[in-house]
């Protein structure tokens, strides 16, 4: 089988059973609780956010299990998944808790994917391997949050490291964490930026009416594009240029609000000068899942990334364009990656594929102006560039 050709799922979650076991001894959220159904059958439920509908979602050994990973893998014929701690990782702990568990999930996780079967094409590479897990809470120490990194990178099977928006309690763009951002790049790490929290409250949303359509659908998106914003605004990949930064859902809203953002900082005073680029430019540093569900919307995220270089300092002209289906979104595409956001949103009926993977797969196949190198670079083969799996 041709690397280029191999599926690889960089936006999948496992609650590992030693963080599932946490959840169980909870008694807030976040936490798993067992409950009897009408039937009088017992279930459990995951409940992450507050005022979660319906008493949260049922939860099982898709979340925890090895082996329901690679049932869904067969079952869609994914070759190799990155797998990623769920939120809301360890924000509500204590640090010296935070620090302990991140190192043993770590470690946990290591497990998972190094003894985890070879891919049938290859005598080295693994089907499973993973983002590692930070200590990143309130008042944790610095130095604790260095040496997690560099337990991370010392394992062979984790390739990066997700992060939540809020940092250590004050965003990313906290000073506190500069020493954080140097080490991950020193280290070669991917971070995998990921939402939690949404934006706004119950109130905004019409959650009585909507459950959490609107804050997921919505509020995670802006969530993800206020964090990232921030990180650019502060001048993190000035300084960090070979930082390599996978944001969820195709970016939130960045992609779309760019030209805006880069306007905006063209008339304040405050923040003109904080960037050695536009801000457009900066799309071109990141990279973006492919979980956007529409071809569409995946063909605009790669006309923005293509065209991004042309704004090469700041007050660039706005007149750079890249034709719908020219070599500017070809090259686009080289920073998008197929994910399936795994075991979120399953099937109602257990014999039918997920939507999840199904749209995705299709909105890939759609995209006007990709050729098949393209189309092969987003499914699988940009993301064994970035990981370095060859």
């Amino acid at each position: 089988m041709s690397a280029k050709k191999l599926l690889v799922d960089i936006h999948t979650h496992v609650y590992l059973p030693r963080y599932a076991s946490l959840l169980r001894s909870r008694t807030s959220v976040p936490r798993i609780l067992s409950r009897t159904t009408p039937s009088g059958d017992t279930e459990d439920r995951l409940l992450i956010l507050d005022h979660e509908p319906s008493g949260g979602r049922p939860v099982g050994p898709q979340y925890w299990d090895r082996e329901e990973k690679l049932k869904f893998m067969d079952k869609h014929d994914i070759d190799i998944s990155v797998v990623s701690t769920a939120n809301p990782w360890l924000d509500f702990l204590p640090p010296s808790t935070a620090h302990s568990l991140a190192q043993d999930l770590n470690t946990d996780l290591e497990s998972y994917c190094s003894t985890s079967p070879l891919l049938p094409s290859s005598s080295s590479l693994n089907r499973l391997y993973a983002f590692g897990l930070l200590p990143l809470v309130p008042s944790i120490p610095i130095p604790h949050i260095l040496s997690t990194i560099s337990q991370i990178s010392s394992l062979p099977h984790l390739k990066g490291v997700i992060i939540g928006t809020r940092g250590i309690g004050k965003g990313l763009d906290d000073p506190e964490l500069e020493l954080v951002w140097e080490a991950i790049e020193k280290a070669g790490l991917v971070i995998f930026l990921h939402p939690h929290y949404g934006v706004g409250n119950g109130e905004e949303w019409g959650e009585r009416e909507n459950g959490h359509v609107l804050p997921l659908a919505l509020g995670f998106p802006f969530e993800t594009t206020v964090a990232i914003t921030r990180l650019i605004l502060s001048g993190i990949l000035d300084r960090y240029p070979s930082l390599h930064i996978l944001l969820a859902h195709s970016g939130g809203t960045l992609p779309l609000l760019s030209s805006r953002l880069s306007s905006c900082i063209d008339h304040d005073p405050i923040v003109q000068h904080c960037l050695k680029h536009d801000a457009r430019w900066y799309m071109s540093k990141l990279w973006f899942d492919a979980v956007a569900y529409g071809s569409e919307e995946l063909g605009f995220v790669s006309d923005v990334i293509g065209r991004a270089e042309a704004f090469d300092k700041p007050g660039s002209s706005a007149s750079v364009s890249v034709s719908v289906g020219g070599e500017g979104r070809k090259k686009g595409s080289e920073r998008i990656l197929f994910g399936t956001d795994h075991p979120f949103f399953p099937p109602l009926n257990e014999s039918e594929k997920w939507r999840s993977v199904v749209e995705n797969l299709e909105a890939i196949d759609g995209v006007r102006g990709w050729d098949q190198e393209a189309k092969d670079g987003v499914r699988g083969g940009n993301a064994l560039a970035l990981f370095g799996l060859s």
